[in-house]
């Protein structure tokens, strides 16, 4: 099986010009097959902002009115994704902007909370691991913007850390799968003030004791339970660490590494 890497880029990289550009290259220089899923950094916030309109979130979850659809459809879709497609191709990478409506690659369907209105949120249904495949079998990088669709008109808001679960799940029955986490932190930390404190392998007992002894942040919990789903899903590996150390996140030599028993 050839290896297929599966990355997220997190916002706060998204936001440095310089980071990203870094990033990138480390990204362009990957000899295997890979895809890239980025979010959509602080952008859509300051777009709506300078609107006047207002943004609410749950959870640190975006709830996206009608208006904000527009708004992270175009910035996330549009500028952020065409700008990583293009940095790509300036260090010889040639790389495929798509959202999830495109070759309808990701199908989802409008959030359904008992006590909450999302809004124009979507949670993934399907992923079109034949297109993607034929995308990858001729060597271009893939750049997924979190933007999806229900094959009934609709665009939906969809996680990006939650789109990169469910792409290294659905081809996992064709390639060997890392999924890496990439974002400012030098991977899961015991003090989030310290990075330094980094945990080097988490296993499902262990994060269940951290999770019990409140060792763990709050932002970092939805990331480490979409990593344990997709290890039990057929995912190989994964693993959260710094973007600046995407080399030696590839070769095991920092981040955390979330494992099976």
């Amino acid at each position: 099986m050839d290896k297929l890497y599966v990355i997220k880029i997190g916002g706060n990289i998204i936001d440095d010009s310089m980071k990203l550009k870094s990033f990138l290259k480390d990204f362009s220089s990957l000899n295997d097959k890979k895809i890239l899923v980025h979010g959509g950094g602080k952008l859509a916030t300051r777009m709506a902002e300078e609107l006047g309109i207002e943004q609410k979130l749950l959870d640190g979850r975006r709830i996206t009115d009608a208006e904000t659809l527009k708004i992270v459809t175009m910035v996330y879709a549009g500028y952020i994704n065409k700008n990583i497609v293009a940095s790509l191709q300036s260090f010889d990478c040639n790389a495929l902007g798509l959202s999830g409506a495109d070759g309808d690659s990701i199908l989802a369907h409008k959030r359904v909370h008992p006590g909450m209105d999302y809004g124009f949120v979507g949670d993934v249904d399907a992923v079109n691991s034949d297109l993607i495949s034929t995308l990858l079998e001729k060597n271009i990088a893939i750049v997924f913007a979190p933007i999806t669709h229900n094959q009934q008109g609709q665009l939906l808001n969809t996680n990006a850390d939650t789109i990169a679960q469910e792409i290294a799940k659905a081809m996992s029955e064709l390639y060997d799968v890392e999924l890496i986490y990439a974002f400012e932190k030098s991977g899961v930390l015991l003090n989030a003030d310290d990075d330094s404190s980094v945990i080097p392998e988490i296993k499902p007992s262990y994060y269940q004791e951290l999770k019990e002894k409140k060792k763990i942040f709050a932002g970092m919990i939805p990331k480490l339970d979409n990593a344990f789903a997709a290890l039990k899903s057929g995912v190989n590996k994964i693993i959260i660490g710094k973007a600046e150390d995407l080399k030696q996140l590839t070769e095991g030599k920092s981040g955390t590494s979330i494992i099976n028993e």
